[in-house]
């Protein structure tokens, strides 16, 4: 083993003890995954925040004075779902009564560490622009964590189209038909609610939309439209005991492959959120240890190493599993291009939810 200096030269000759202080050692656990919520909202004409500058506001009341009457409603069922949740807003200028491009307000939203980002309008226009800016923002050269969340309340049919226009394993949908509750409210409770569970494998399957109103009897999604939903990209929303809202399964909107042909990798939303913190949790380790590092013949296994240690440490949360027997597949090695690159191959076999239950009961007379 060889041991570097960061602050102490080689070439010192004065005697003494020199001691420096290194740090990169010191973190060996994982981050931590707080969600942070950023709404897209129309400025009222009385507004006080300034267009396409997020905020974070902390009530209903202030949302409203800030930014207008749709934030202090979607701010409101947020809390309502969550109180705890930590959220921004950002505002647009709407002329006339014309949709208007959010392009930019999502662009300002970029630095600004958000993790999920709903827009005031459900459009297919407004939801592709949304799609856009996470695609740019989660690829592998931005790698920021960012879901997309919507909701529709008038038809199955409805969700069905814009979930298909979409189809991204970072966007998720959710409908529940004839409530009298907006569709931006419905959508701010639901991102409310992914925001409350921090660990990115638990389904959030039966937690509660609280605040969000009851559909009439003849609206509820029955069971052949709940499958149809969990098969086309929707995540139904159905009323249980005591008229709870709740979540059946959160799924994204991701259900064909470039080449079209159907493709379940990315069906359940902890499947990408797994993916996001695994991500986040190797680059953190990276850049906590080998900040300054030399690239010899003894680097990719030390990089190695550390991968894996990340990887065990993530079985321990049960966010991966089988990491011993992928081991092999944890691949690092220079690159065959670039005399100052290691690449790595990253084994993730992320741990599933648990929705189904199969079983069958044998009579014995």
């Amino acid at each position: 083993m060889t041991i570097s200096f960061d602050t102490i030269p080689a070439s010192i000759r004065k005697p003494g003890v020199y001691i420096e202080f290194n740090t990169s050692l010191a973190v060996r656990n994982l981050p931590t995954n707080a969600q942070h919520i950023c709404l897209i909202v129309p400025l009222d004409a009385e507004a006080t925040a300034l267009v396409n500058v997020p905020q974070q506001v902390y009530s209903a009341a202030e949302a409203k004075a800030s930014f207008g009457a749709v934030a202090g409603e979607m701010v409101a069922a947020a809390i309502a779902a969550y109180r705890y949740v930590a959220i921004s807003c950002v505002g647009v200028t709407v002329t006339s009564n014309a949709e208007p491009d959010i392009a930019e307000a999502l662009a300002s939203t970029a630095l600004g560490g958000f993790t999920i980002i709903v827009p005031a309008w459900f459009s297919q226009v407004a939801m592709t622009a949304l799609r856009t800016h996470i695609a740019t923002w989660t690829s592998s050269i931005e790698q920021q964590s960012i879901l997309g969340v919507g909701a529709v309340t008038s038809t199955l049919s409805a969700a069905t189209a814009l979930a298909t226009s979409l189809n991204a394993g970072a966007i998720t949908v959710a409908l529940l038909p004839g409530t009298s509750s907006t569709p931006r409210q419905v959508a701010a409770a639901y991102a409310a609610v992914i925001a409350s569970e921090e660990d990115p494998a638990r389904p959030l399957n039966t937690l509660a939309l609280t605040g969000i109103t009851v559909p009439p009897i003849a609206s509820k999604l029955g069971r052949v439209e709940q499958e149809t939903c969990l098969a086309n990209g929707i995540t139904p929303l159905e009323v249980a005991a005591g008229d709870v809202i709740q979540i059946v399964r959160a799924i994204s909107t991701y259900t064909k492959s470039a080449a079209g042909a159907t493709d379940v990798s990315l069906l359940d939303l902890t499947t990408i959120r797994s993916l996001y913190y695994v991500r986040q949790a190797c680059r953190d380790r990276i850049r906590l240890r080998f900040p300054r590092s030399k690239l010899s013949s003894k680097t990719p296994a030390a990089v190695r190493g550390e991968l894996l240690d990340v990887l065990k440490k993530c079985e321990e949360l049960e966010i991966v599993e089988e990491v011993e027997a992928n081991a092999p597949g944890l691949v690092v090695e220079r690159s065959g291009q670039d005399v100052n690159r290691l690449n790595a191959a990253i084994p993730a076999d992320v741990v599933n939810g648990l929705h189904v239950f199969a079983g069958r009961i044998d009579l014995l007379l």
